[in-house]
């Protein structure tokens, strides 16, 4: 409500303001001067539309020491492409080989222990079948045997503890990727919290774009009637320097959701980067042609914008005109595309500065052919 209140105040204004200003000039028309007027037609025409893109690897990690410790070596360089599996970083591991080692010995007692609880087991259970001992003696090793298995189990368990911790002062690559930067060098301590880097695959990148709720609901009714599928897999990748990246891309899923504070949902393109020229966390524009039926194109010249809304001057059958304002879904080079205005609809093709609303006018009819031809619009499908 608070929308149109303010597009009737505006339009209010911009009538007064246009009728003064012409009451007053020498470019004012008088009654029944000719203007020229054009017929709006339907057109079916494919658009490029640019969106903004966040570029993202399919991979990206940060790479944390898991246990605490002083750095001993850094092996990789910032930028350089490591391997998965390469060791990257070494810390210093004297302290975790020693409780290593010595959890290795405790295992390694528990087994014999648990080896003699077994001996002693048997031993004692033949003698029980030989009616020289009494039954109690067996329940009673039997027990101390389990309690031998019990602590073989636990000194397994340290060991491998121990293990694990000790295979943590070697940090490596969890997958083939360029490395980052690199903020700790020899000497710096770290611990379970410490960033040493990141590691990021760009072999192929993510570009992820967002639309509002009305162009998700076209993207999707398209491709859901199979319309725009080639387009789909062959997107365009806009980069900051105006470039366009040589390598298509491939849409392929969308969001869950809508974001709550924006009302956008993002897509997700894909584009092969055998180069490696394009980084994580860089910015781009992805660009569709996107096939719009039953829409009317509206020369630049033919309207006029004040505070964020386009007008343009519609021709009735008595030739007086009125102001109308419109929405456009795009510009592109020298005209609009809506679908606010009905086709057949009589616009005032050229001289929008020179009357006013209300004015009697005689039209000069442009054939919207010859429109079509000076937009240079030739190529698009009527």
């Amino acid at each position: 409500m608070k929308i149109c209140i303010q597009k009737i105040a505006v339009l209010s204004c911009t009538i007064g303001l246009l009728s003064s200003c012409q009451s007053s000039g020498n470019k004012q028309v008088k009654n029944k001067e000719s203007i020229p007027v054009t017929i709006l037609q339907p057109t079916a025409v494919d658009l490029p539309r640019s969106y903004v893109a966040d570029i993202q690897a399919i991979q990206f990690v940060e790479i944390k020491a898991k246990v605490e410790g002083f750095v001993q070596q850094v092996l990789v360089d910032e930028g350089q492409l490591v391997k998965k599996g390469q060791p990257m970083f070494r810390l210093n591991s004297e302290n975790y080989l020693e409780v290593l080692k010595a959890a290795e010995a405790n295992y390694k007692q528990m087994q014999a222990e648990l080896e003699m609880a077994n001996y002693e087991t048997e031993r004692v259970q033949r003698l029980v079948d030989k009616h020289i001992i009494s039954s109690i003696r067996l329940d009673q090793v039997k027990r101390e045997r389990e309690v031998a298995r019990m602590k073989v189990e636990q000194a397994r368990a340290e060991m491998q503890r121990a293990q694990m911790e000790y295979s943590y002062t070697t940090i490596t690559a969890p997958f083939t990727g360029y490395v980052d930067r690199i903020p700790y060098k020899v000497g710096s301590l770290v611990n379970p919290e410490s960033l040493l880097t990141t590691v990021s695959d760009i072999s192929e990148v993510f570009a992820y774009y967002k639309v509002n709720e009305s162009e998700y609901l076209r993207l999707k009714r398209a491709q859901l009637n199979g319309e725009n599928l080639q387009q789909l897999d062959n997107v365009e990748l806009v980069l900051p320097d105006g470039s366009v990246y040589r390598h298509k891309g491939k849409q392929e899923t969308v969001e869950g959701d809508f974001e709550r504070g924006t009302g956008s949902i993002a897509f997700r393109v894909r584009f092969p980067n055998p180069d490696g020229l394009l980084k994580h966390g860089v910015t781009g524009k992805v660009r569709l042609m996107t096939h719009m039926k039953d829409v009317c194109l509206i020369p630049q010249k033919s309207t006029f914008e004040i505070q964020d809304f386009t007008y343009v001057y519609l021709l009735d059958g008595e030739g007086k005109i009125q102001v109308r304002s419109f929405n456009p879904i795009e510009r592109y080079h020298n005209y609009y595309v809506t679908q606010d205005l009905k086709p057949h609809t009589a616009i005032v093709y050229e001289g929008v500065q020179m009357v006013k609303d209300g004015m009697q006018i005689k039209a000069d009819t442009i054939p919207f052919e010859k429109v079509r031809q000076e937009l240079k619009l030739n190529s698009l499908q009527g």
